[in-house]
């Protein structure tokens, strides 16, 4: 590297128990009705597998960290479960100050990569009606929309109720 230069790349590691500090205040930033810690424990080993993305940066003596962006500092996770060859992508997060940036493929990638690995032949996931962007990273990735599920989420603002897509991969 040159003088003043910084390269990142991404690291992934194993969500633990102990990560539920470090995760939660994506999660609680990410969806109008988060996990609680509670859920969000419960989804961590047994059948369920999940990776938090870590921006690692490579540097010499004259560059700096971003302010926002130190050592450590996660970009966000995935958690997905995993049953006699079909995996389901329970819930997947960018932080706020990520998002845009082309991270939800990364993190959606790793977490196909992952369920091939154990063996998955099928994906499942369910998305928010409203959340067209989301939407448009999996169908981007091959999702075809199978059903969809009536009222299933409570409305981000409040009242009333709001569709889950229901969409599905076959993992090749």
């Amino acid at each position: 590297m040159s003088n003043g230069t910084k390269s990142k790349t991404n690291h992934f590691t194993e969500i633990a128990r102990i990560d539920l500090d470090t995760l939660m205040p994506i999660e609680l930033a990410c969806h109008s009705h988060p996990w609680s810690e509670k859920t969000f424990l419960s989804c961590i080993g047994g059948r369920y597998f999940g990776e938090k993305l870590a921006i690692n940066f490579a540097q010499n003596a004259a560059t700096e960290i971003p302010d926002n962006h130190a050592i450590g500092f996660y970009i966000g996770f995935y958690i997905g479960e995993y049953v006699l060859g079909e995996a389901t992508l329970m819930d997947i997060c960018v932080n706020p100050t990520e998002q845009g940036k082309g991270y939800g493929k990364v993190l959606l990638n790793q977490f196909l990569a992952q369920a091939k690995k154990l063996g998955t032949t099928k994906v499942f996931l369910e998305v928010r009606a409203k959340n067209i962007a989301a939407q448009m990273l999996y169908m981007n990735a091959g999702f075809i929309e199978i059903n969809r599920r009536t009222g299933y989420y409570p409305s981000s603002t409040g009242f009333g109720y709001e569709d889950a897509i229901v969409m599905s991969l076959a993992c090749k």
